[in-house]
């Protein structure tokens, strides 16, 4: 419990004022709390620490529902559970958890179901330590090696370890700041691609083992990541080059690991798209035509158009088999699948019946593989994953995420509203709720969002999140400009010059569903994570009196000062973003919603902001500065609290799923809280 881990503060921290200001485009901006920035400072530590217990003493009252809350999540969850194994050559592989364990196990055994053995125990790597996730994971050819990585400090910072798995020993050969990696064919040699000093992935690697690795190409252009992996029929290395805006993609014969690199999608100033190989040709998913993408074969000089670019439909992604390939599009704001047998050309789309569900692609490594694996949920069917035969067309379930104590789909209901924006465009947002609640404009109702980089904030299912259907509260989520929902187009109508569109996109779902009596004005919360707190926090600005309370979490609100310091992570990918402060039309735009530079003497909403320490995506001196100034201007007494992560943790929390839900059980209590549930 929060509450117990902190010294209790018997008065609000305040930070001192100490004015730094950048004079830049005839303005001058004043930062009265840049000092917090001092990372490893005991000024700074002793500040932090001064936060969580101040917020330890106003939430006291929330423990035991807090501690309830954590007992209905856990006692939903299958603690000893395995994943549904797939085939790779002669082994089958699996992860699988043990009741009382935070971390999962990574196994593999014989296609006949015997000889388990354990790959990676995350339990162990973790020993004494708060944290560890693995980033990168290879099997080398032959079966015998396995690579991959490791953070122990939530940094993003990664380790190259390789072990034999015959000997189960972990080699000499290793390396720091690893991001990707893939095998050549000769299972001797490991490309891997490492990060520079802003923890950008740039160099690209080639380590023959036992030898000392050569550096094969470094990207001096900081608005672009570099990234290693293998063709789907496993015969080309390739090499993808990637900022916001443009891609450029290299292959090599993994056969031939010295060999000369051959570019099939030239770099070109917003040419998006990547590559792959199958029975014998390179296929290029790109924007050429159009922004939703098309998808061609490349046949000598000449490409040959397999799927053309539709303006209403959006080309996420595709798979490639020996027989058949998959293509993952988005239509309406929803995902749809299109299988296409290449004996035949023949094409089969999958759609789906519910109003609002997400699909995705499971593990599919067979190439030589009939049928192919993906998942589907909706914000009331739990995880599933199929198995579609390309033959018959039928789709078997392999495997739904058990969800104990009775937990039953029927009892809820979910939905699509549109609603429309103040300049006519239609906002997409997905509803579930109890059946059994009524909508009279009484309930209370949490709101998500996120809106940026293209990303499409699908629905998922998350048995945490049925004790607030159980208390009847609804979920929505909104679907605004700056994400992918409706392909390229919407992003690009929430980025740069059309940010604004966002956060008025937000505003908009949030009148509707007040007068549409889904949620009572006084009952609604918002919540926003990184990105998607710049959101919250932009919207909040501009219409403070929409919400009850706001949780931010590891909230992205500094946008000028960050944006201006290119030695920190992201920033300089994401000048194509966000814009460049540096150019004045840029600077002027995001300094009118920037969240830290637009607080003003006003009422506010009840705030929850939480940070990590070690966030490498957004420091945690950015929503620590926030609040300080949301403090010293706010006119109401409504509470703005701050939750600092100070043990090991990444810009996703804790590494370990019990401690993942201690988390949550404690956002969703100040929650119920602030909507006047506290049961």
């Amino acid at each position: 419990m929060f509450a117990l881990l902190v010294a209790v503060a018997l008065a609000q921290p305040v930070a001192e004022r100490r004015p730094v200001t950048t004079a830049l485009h005839g303005k001058t901006l004043t930062d009265d709390w840049a000092w917090l920035k001092q990372k490893g400072t005991p000024e700074v530590e002793a500040h932090l620490k001064a936060e969580n217990g101040w917020t330890a003493s106003r939430t006291k009252h929330l423990a035991a529902l807090e501690d309830r809350l954590y007992e209905e999540m856990v006692a939903r969850i299958k603690e000893t559970d395995s994943s549904v194994p797939y085939r790779r050559r002669g082994w089958l592989y699996y992860s699988r958890t043990e009741a009382g364990r935070e971390q999962s196990i990574f196994c593999r055994k014989r296609p006949d179901g015997t000889g388990e053995v354990v790959l990676l125990d995350l339990n162990q790597l973790r020993g004494e330590g708060a944290y560890v996730t693995l980033g990168a994971v290879a099997v080398s050819r032959d079966d015998h090696l396995l690579a991959y990585t490791l953070d122990r400090t939530g940094t993003g910072d990664y380790q190259l370890f390789i072990d034999d798995l015959r000997t189960k020993k972990t080699l000499k050969d290793t390396a720091a700041n690893v991001r990707s990696l893939a095998w050549a064919a000769d299972d001797k040699t490991l490309f891997y691609v490492t990060t520079d000093a802003a923890k950008r992935p740039c160099r690209l690697w080639r380590h023959k083992l036992g030898t000392k690795p050569v550096l094969v190409t470094e990207e001096r252009d900081e608005r672009f990541d570099v990234a290693i992996s293998l063709s789907s029929d496993e015969a080309w290395l390739i090499l993808d080059f990637g900022s916001a805006t443009t891609n450029e993609a290299r292959a090599l014969e993994a056969a031939q690991p010295v060999g000369r690199w051959r570019t099939v999608l030239p770099r070109k100033p917003g040419l998006e798209g990547g590559i792959d190989h199958a029975n014998g040709n390179f296929f290029i998913y790109l924007n050429d035509t159009g922004r939703n993408f098309r998808f061609v074969k490349v046949d000598g000089e000449k490409r040959v158009e397999l799927i053309a670019q539709r303006d209403d439909v959006m080309l996420d992604e595709v798979l490639l088999f020996r027989h058949f390939y998959v293509a993952f599009e988005r239509t309406n704001a929803l995902p749809q699948l299109r299988v296409v047998d290449w004996a035949t050309n023949t094409s089969t789309t999958m759609t789906f019946d519910a109003p609002v569900f997400n699909v995705w692609a499971d593990v599919n490594v067979d190439f030589e593989a009939t049928s192919f694996r993906y998942g589907y949920s909706s914000m009331v069917t739990p995880s599933s994953i199929f198995e579609r035969s390309l033959k018959t067309g039928e789709a078997t379930l392999l495997k739904q995420q058990p969800v104990l104590g009775g937990y039953d789909a029927k009892k809820y209901a979910q939905e699509r509203l549109w609603v429309t924006a103040p300049d006519g465009a239609r906002v997409p947002v997905s509803l579930a709720y109890r059946k059994d609640r009524p909508k009279d404009g009484k309930g209370a109702l949490l709101l998500d969002v996120y809106g940026a980089y293209g990303v499409s904030n699908d629905v998922d299912f998350d048995a945490g999140r049925v004790s607030l259907l159980d208390r009847g509260v609804a979920l929505a989520v909104a679907h605004v400009r700056g994400g992918g929902e409706l392909g390229k187009p919407w992003h690009d109508a929430g980025r740069m010059q059309h940010k604004r569109n966002t956060f008025t996109d937000l505003i908009a779902v949030a009148e509707a569903l007040v007068a549409q009596k889904l949620v009572a004005k006084d009952r609604l919360v918002v919540e926003g994570a990184s990105a998607g707190g710049l959101t919250v926090g932009a919207a909040i600005n501009l219409r403070p009196d929409l919400f009850k309370a706001v949780i931010a979490e590891v909230p992205f609100v500094d946008v000028i000062n960050t944006m201006l310091d290119t030695s920190l992570p992201l920033t300089a990918g994401e000048l194509e973003e966000w814009g460049d402060p540096k150019q004045k039309a840029a600077f002027e735009l995001m300094l009118s919603y920037s969240p830290y530079d637009n607080v003003e003497k006003k009422a506010y909403p009840a705030m929850l902001v939480t940070s990590a320490y070690n966030d490498p995506n957004v420091g945690y001196w950015e929503p620590t500065k926030w609040v300080q100034k949301l403090r010293a201007m706010k006119t109401d007494t409504n509470e703005v609290l701050l939750k600092v992560d100070l043990e090991p943790a990444g810009h996703g929390g804790k590494s370990g799923r019990y401690e993942l839900l201690r988390e949550e059980a404690f956002v969703q209590a100040y929650a119920l809280w602030q909507m006047g549930i506290a049961k």
